[in-house]
């Protein structure tokens, strides 16, 4: 597969977390630094995603905000 997104962050699946409609699946992009995304339930089931699963967080924003203290 093939997109335009530049935002591909490669990790592993740590945890599914599956509801009624929806789950959360927390990706380990390096040691000590996670990825949350709440997909469809079906998605998760289709795309076969358990903990150990290799990914990529594809993230799509139209701006990314900077803050400091």
């Amino acid at each position: 597969m093939q997109v335009s997104a530049r935002n591909l962050i490669p990790g592993v699946v740590k945890k599914v977390s599956i509801g009624m409609v929806n789950a959360e699946v927390v990706i380990e992009a390096a040691p000590g630094v996670e990825i949350v995304s709440i997909i469809t339930k079906d998605s998760v089931e289709r795309m076969g995603l358990k903990a150990g699963s290799e990914v990529k967080a594809m993230v799509k924003a139209t701006s990314v905000m900077v803050v400091t203290d």
